[in-house]
């Protein structure tokens, strides 16, 4: 139950926000030197495990990429140019994101992200379509086209992924089987995640025409209300 004792730390150390590289370290170490490593050991194992998992940092480094893009406008660029399509509407923008990053997994290519991709550029693209077909969109309006634009990277890495035969999934998967006296290729599992994904794309493509319809009835609904409001101030 000791061993335990790093936990313990990392809730602490979150609770009363101190450094969290910091509160992690030293949970480590204090786990080490409770399960009976020496400290040499300890120290061995942490390098070991950074320099493994080094590729992690490069996420880190798109994080300043992205603040500058949005400072100097991306998100506006992104939203005027969905504004100039007026057929688009927001459920479209979603589709075909959906579809893009669907595929994009599929084939093992790293496009995509909520950070990378749907705070800069899709949830305002998606907000812009809505302002296209609309005079007012409010604010409850774009808290959920933020939450179905967010919905829209999870459907397609998440099903996406595990149609790439060596993807890390299709590995677990394998490992896993393999673990429980089940012997399956990474191709079979593979195969067997493409109805899945499809499955996927169908049913994220329903909710998102579902949007459609609800921005239409609910922003609609706000526009005549607004329009009367106005006729109502001018006869006054």
């Amino acid at each position: 139950m000791l061993k335990l004792i790093g936990v313990l730390i990392i809730l602490i150390g979150f609770i009363l926000k101190l450094d969290t590289i910091a509160v992690v370290l030293i949970a480590g170490i204090v786990t080490g030197l409770v399960g009976g490593l020496d400290f040499t050991e300890i120290l061995s194992t942490l390098g070991s495990a950074f320099i493994k998992t080094r590729y992690m940092s490069l996420f880190l480094v798109t994080l300043p990429v992205i603040g500058i893009l949005e400072r100097y406008g991306l998100r506006e660029r992104a939203a005027d140019l969905i504004k100039n399509i007026k057929a688009v509407t927001t459920g479209k923008v979603l589709i075909i994101y959906t579809l893009i990053r669907e595929l994009a997994a599929a084939f093992s290519l790293r496009l995509g992200g909520h950070v990378q991709f749907i705070r800069p550029l899709i949830f305002p693209m998606a907000q812009g379509a809505a302002e296209v077909n609309y005079e007012k969109v409010g604010e409850n309006e774009i808290e959920e086209i933020k939450g179905y634009a967010a919905a829209s990277e999870n459907y397609g890495n998440f099903f996406g992924q595990n149609v790439f035969v060596a993807s890390g999934g299709v590995l677990l998967i394998v490992g896993t089987l393999g673990e429980l006296g089940i012997e399956v290729a990474p191709l079979a599992v593979a195969k067997a995640s493409i109805p899945a994904a499809i499955c996927a794309f169908i049913y994220s493509t329903i909710q998102y025409y579902l949007l459609d319809k609800k921005l239409s009835k609910r922003l609609d609904s706000k526009k005549v209300n607004y329009k009367k409001e106005t006729a109502n101030e001018g006869v006054k």
